[in-house]
């Protein structure tokens, strides 16, 4: 019998796994996002579905350790004078946020005969957006650390801390009166606080001495283990003291965020961390009872809509209200327009409480699944079908009628920097590229940037590139990089053109498209930064200076058989690091250079025997 429960619950195991291995790579590859993959996935394999789990809520249970992991982890990357620095979003943004979107879809539920206890119950559990989609989405689109992704975050977090009230709201509300006295609210509401602050001073004067004793120890799996042990602690105070687990992992994080033990904590919770959170969205999928949805399915469809409509556009007035772009705004809206895993909270209680039954229960938990599973399909549909992300040109100048004797196309970290020595010797730089934030950012420090795309012909021209002594191309992006070079051989083949190539592949075709000269962004760089090692390993700096210059030549050698062959061409003249003959021989003398000493040589073989430097 044993091994026949074991056998089953060994299925189960291997079904999950399957289910998100199989489904998340299709809907990737489709362009719908791992998220709808695993909610579909969860669908299928569900009690309403394969049938392969009949209880989906005991895995919900266990996979809502993936959100608190994932909180935990953002944590990390949030400093706490970060996160002060957003206390105006968290509570400002957030408070506006919340209360307007609460009055529209409460409204919404009078709207269609609901009481108003009935209609807040539902319309405040869908206020609290879905904190696990949205930061996976924000994760994938890497937007979470830009100022757009950390006000949705000020969002969450205060969305988060809102469960305690309105699980306050709920117990007021319920028929008859509550049980629940207002000394007892208070109560509660000062355990939550209490369990704040113990935890954030504990935080600041307990976990750092924590680790370094463990660390001392030189045991990895305990560390791991004491990772777990605190983000499943914090969790476990804050949800005993009637807070969000999330919201405790998430403090436990910004606390530990300027620990040395930082990087250590993220590397070890991140394997658990992507695997419960995987489990989360497939245990929501498991938990849409398609019975409910086919019984009620035109009460159930038009509240998703009416929900999600309504909710959207609190979001968008909200933040246009706050001079936001109509882009951000828009999506914003669309990100956020979902309904949340507190909701099935929010909505246990209020029906242990009597406001609703346990069908509303039902239908009310359906329309948020629902919600969250359109919101990728929203999301994919306002990339390829809304607006594009348009920059605005106000206080930004158009490149126009420029006269510099130098033209710089490309204003990053290394055009910056190429600037550097042709301004010092007084010649006339004129400055273009696409990028209106840089250029607003350029001119407080003292830079006069225009805008202009140089793969347009027309913005060359305008930019003075005919009339220019030489045109750098300074951009990053390698194709780029290579269509400017052709456009400026092809309309003016006088003018020099040197270029920034990405890497050897680019300069390659850089080369092809006619410049005067081309550099690999890091080729310099990279020759210093190994010079600066042989001399911290004792190398005399004569010898230094020969190695590199051998290095420059057989690489000068290398590309030459390159251009005339392909990329594979030239390996003989590379020093590998694995026992291979010697590399060929230059045909042309060191023009500089002159034998390593033997003492160095044999210094470099066996770099453990070497004495220090006096």
């Amino acid at each position: 019998m044993s091994a026949e429960v074991s056998g089953t619950d060994l299925t189960q195991v291997v079904a999950l796994l399957a289910a998100g291995v199989v489904a998340v790579p299709i809907f990737k590859r489709a362009g719908l996002g791992s998220i709808l993959g695993y909610l579909t996935a969860g669908l299928v394999i569900g009690p309403f579905g394969l049938r392969v789990f009949s209880d989906p809520q005991a895995i919900l249970h266990v996979a809502e350790l993936g959100v608190v992991m994932f909180l935990f982890i953002i944590g990390l990357e949030m400093q706490p004078s970060r996160l002060w620095g957003l206390r105006g979003e968290i509570f400002g943004l957030g408070t506006l946020q919340v209360g307007i979107c609460a009055a529209l879809l409460t409204l919404a539920g009078r709207l269609g005969g609901f009481s108003w206890a009935q209609s807040f119950v539902g319309g405040a559990g869908f206020v609290l957006t879905s904190t696990a989609i949205v930061m996976q989405l924000l994760e994938e689109r890497g937007d979470i650390a830009v100022p757009k992704g950390q006000r949705i975050v000020s969002i969450l977090l205060f969305e988060d801390l809102m469960i305690v009230p309105l699980l306050a709201a709920v117990a007021f509300l319920a028929p008859g009166g509550s049980e629940t006295t207002l000394s007892e609210r208070l109560t509660e509401v000062g355990i939550g606080i209490a369990a704040i602050v113990g935890l954030i001073v504990a935080g600041r004067y307990l976990l750092n001495p924590f680790f370094r004793i463990l660390a001392d120890a030189r045991a990895r799996e305990v560390m791991t283990a004491a990772a777990l042990l605190v983000v499943l602690g914090s969790a476990l105070v804050m949800q005993l003291s009637g807070l969000s687990m999330a919201m405790g992992a998430f403090l436990a994080g910004v606390l530990l965020s300027e620990s040395t033990f930082r990087h250590q904590l993220e590397a070890d919770i991140e394997p658990f961390r992507g695997i419960l959170l995987g489990l989360f969205f497939l245990a929501v999928g498991m938990s849409l009872d398609l019975a409910v949805v086919a019984q009620d399915w035109r009460l159930v469809a038009v509240y998703v809509v009416a929900y999600m409509v309504a909710k959207a556009f609190g979001i968008y007035i909200v933040a246009r209200l706050l001079r936001t772009r109509h882009e951000e705004a828009l999506e914003r809206a669309v990100l956020m327009a979902q309904g949340g895993e507190f909701a099935f909270v929010l909505y246990s209680s209020a029906a242990a409480v009597g406001i609703i039954d346990a069908r509303a229960n039902s239908v009310l938990t359906a329309i948020v699944i629902l919600s969250m599973v359109l919101t990728p399909l929203a999301i994919v549909a306002l990339r390829r079908l809304g607006p594009r992300d348009e920059q605005s040109l106000s206080d930004v100048e158009v490149a126009d009628g420029l006269t510099g004797s130098v033209l710089i196309i490309g204003f990053g970290r290394f055009g910056q920097i190429v600037s550097q020595p042709l301004l010092l010797r007084g010649v006339d730089v004129s400055i273009i590229d696409n990028d209106v934030e840089m250029i607003q950012a350029a001119a407080d420090f003292g830079f006069k940037v225009y805008y202009g795309d140089g793969t347009r012909l027309d913005i060359l021209h305008a930019a003075g590139a005919g009339r220019a002594r030489a045109v750098l191309v300074c951009v990053d992006k390698p194709e780029t990089a290579v269509r400017i070079a052709e456009l400026l051989k092809a309309e003016f083949p006088l003018v020099t053109v040197l270029a920034r190539a990405y890497d050897r592949g680019t300069a390659l075709q850089l080369i092809h498209a006619g410049v005067d000269y081309q550099l690999r962004e890091t080729f310099e760089s990279a020759l210093v930064f190994g010079g600066s090692t042989l001399e911290a390993l004792g190398v005399d700096p004569e010898d230094v200076a020969d190695t590199i210059e051998d290095v420059r030549r057989r690489d000068d050698a290398r590309l030459d058989m390159q251009l005339s062959g392909d990329i594979r061409d030239g390996r003989n003249f590379l020093q590998g690091n694995i026992a291979t003959p010697v590399p060929a021989p230059l045909a042309q003398p060191r023009q500089a250079g002159r034998a390593l000493s033997e003492e160095t040589a044999d210094m470099l073989r066996n770099p453990q025997d070497r004495t220090s430097p006096s």
